[in-house]
C-alpha cells in the first residue's frame, strides 16, 4: 500500500545535511515560464518517488513574489486532505484560464488608448477578479497553515516599511499569521496595475494591526535573498528545526533553486537620450510598459542573484545554487499584463525552450550571465537538483526518530 500523502512531509533540518530553498520572482503573466520549471522539476520527483510526490514534500522554504507569491500558496496550502492544493503540473493551465480574466485586454487601437488614459487616472485593472479568484482559492487558509515554510514579501505603504510574512514567525508575531488569501492578494498589488491592499489582523492579545499593502516587487522582486535571511534569522532565534545547525549560515548546506519570470535586456527598448526627456507619465507609461516598474524589478532580482553567486562562490558550492532565468523575451512577452491566447502560449514555448537552454550563471566580474562549461542544459540541471532533493528527503527520514514509514 502506497504511504499516505500526510506522510510525505518533509522532516526539519536539523536530520539531514542540506537546508533547501525555492524561490520564484514576481512578474505577472510571465509566472508562466517558472511554472514550466516546477511542473518539470516535480515530475522528476515523481518518477524518483511516486506519483504523490509534491514540491512542499521537499523544501524547508518556498519564497515568492507577487505572481510567484500566489505559485508559492498554491503549492503550499492545504487541501481538505492536507495535501498542496496545486501539483505544479496545474499551474500553466491556471494561467492560461485565469490571466485573461484578471488582465482583461481591449480591443483594438482604441482599446489601448483608453487603457492608457484609465491607468493615468487609477489602477489599470479593477482587481476584482483576481480577488475573488484567490478568496475562492484560499479559502481561510492562515499563514501557519503552509505545509512547509512559506515566505512571502509586501510592502506597507503607510508605514513605509517591508512586511515579510513568514511562516516562522506566527508564533512570535501572530498578527502576521494573516489569511494567505490577503497576504497574495497584497504581494501583487502592483503599483499602477492593480489597487493597493487595505486589511486588518487581530493578533493573540486582541490588539488589532492594520495592513496598506503593494506589491512584494518593491522589496525584493526575487526573493531568493529574503528567504536565505530567513532561514539564517531562525538559526539565530534557535528555532527546533534548526537546533543541530549553528550559525553563522554555512552555504554549503544550502540548496536553492531560484526561479526568474523572464525579461527584456534588449539594449534597444531604453536608451538615455530617450529617457532624458521623459516626465513623470513617460517614466511610468511608454510605449504598452512601464519604464520605471521594469527598471526597478530587473535591478531588484539581478543584485540579489550577483550576490548569491558571489556569496556561493566564496563558499565553493556554486553547484547547489541554480538560477534559471530569460532575459531574452521579446516585444509583448516581456509584458506583465498582455493576456491574449497568443502571448500566454508564446510565454509556454518560452518556458520549454528554457529548459533546453545551457545553465548560466552571472559573471562577477563582468555582471553578465554566460553558459557554463560542462553543466548541461536547465532541464538536466533540475533532474539532478530532483535527484539531491530526494536523497536529502530520504536522509531526514532515515535519522528522525518519530517519522512513521507506510508500506
Amino acid at each position: 500500500m502506497e504511504r499516505k500523502a500526510s506522510l510525505f512531509k518533509i522532516q526539519p533540518p536539523t536530520y539531514g545535511n542540506l537546508i533547501t530553498i525555492l524561490s520564484i520572482d514576481g512578474g505577472g503573466v510571465r509566472g508562466i515560464i517558472p511554472g514550466v520549471m516546477l511542473d518539470y522539476l516535480e515530475a522528476q520527483l515523481q518518477e524518483l518517488d511516486g506519483e504523490d510526490a509534491r514540491l512542499a514534500h521537499y523544501f524547508d522554504v518556498i519564497a515568492g513574489t507577487s505572481t510567484g507569491g500566489l505559485i508559492t500558496a498554491m503549492l503550499t496550502a492545504p487541501d481538505a486532505h492536507n495535501c498542496p492544493l496545486f501539483a505544479a503540473k496545474d499551474i500553466v493551465p491556471f494561467y492560461l484560464e485565469n490571466c485573461p480574466k484578471i488582465f482583461p485586454q481591449g480591443c483594438g487601437s482604441l482599446g489601448s488608448i483608453l487603457n492608457t488614459l484609465k491607468s493615468m487616472m487609477g489602477p489599470k485593472y479593477n482587481g476584482v477578479y483576481l480577488h475573488e479568484l484567490i478568496r475562492k482559492l484560499l479559502g481561510t487558509t492562515r499563514l501557519h497553515d503552509s505545509l512547509t515554510g512559506l515566505v512571502i514579501p509586501t510592502f506597507d505603504i503607510k508605514k513605509l516599511e517591508p512586511v515579510l510574512f513568514s511562516s516562522y514567525e506566527v508564533s512570535t508575531h501572530s498578527f502576521l499569521d494573516a489569511q494567505v488569501s490577503d497576504i497574495c492578494i497584497g504581494t501583487s498589488a502592483a503599483p499602477t496595475y492593480l489597487p493597493a491592499h487595505y486589511f486588518k489582523k487581530e493578533d493573540k492579545d486582541g490588539r488589532v494591526h492594520e495592513f496598506n499593502l503593494i506589491d512584494g516587487g518593491m522589496v525584493a522582486n526575487n526573493p531568493t535573498l529574503v528567504a536565505i535571511s530567513e532561514v539564517t534569522k531562525q538559526l539565530l532565534k534557535e528555532h527546533p528545526d534548526f537546533l543541530d545547525i549553528k550559525p553563522p549560515m554555512d552555504y554549503t548546506r544550502l540548496l536553492v533553486i531560484s526561479l526568474g519570470t523572464g525579461s527584456d535586456t534588449s539594449e534597444l527598448k531604453y536608451d538615455a537620450k530617450k529617457a532624458s526627456k521623459w516626465g513623470l507619465l513617460s517614466w511610468l507609461y511608454e510605449n504598452n510598459s512601464s519604464p520605471l516598474i521594469d527598471v526597478y524589478t530587473k535591478a531588484s532580482a539581478d543584485i540579489v542573484d550577483y550576490h548569491n553567486c558571489v556569496v556561493f562562490r566564496a563558499y565553493k558550492s556554486e553547484d547547489n545554487y541554480l538560477r534559471i532565468n530569460d532575459d531574452t523575451l521579446k516585444g509583448t512577452l516581456s509584458s506583465v499584463d498582455t493576456s491574449t491566447k497568443e502571448n500566454l502560449e508564446g510565454l509556454v514555448k518560452v518556458g520549454e525552450h528554457l529548459l533546453k537552454k545551457p545553465v548560466s550563471r552571472v559573471n562577477v566580474e563582468t555582471g553578465r550571465y554566460e553558459p557554463i562549461e560542462n553543466a548541461g542544459t536547465n532541464k538536466e540541471a533540475l533532474k539532478r537538483f530532483a535527484k539531491l532533493l530526494s536523497d536529502e528527503k530520504k536522509l531526514r527520514e532515515s535519522r528522525c526518530p518519530d517519522y512513521v514509514h507506510g508500506e
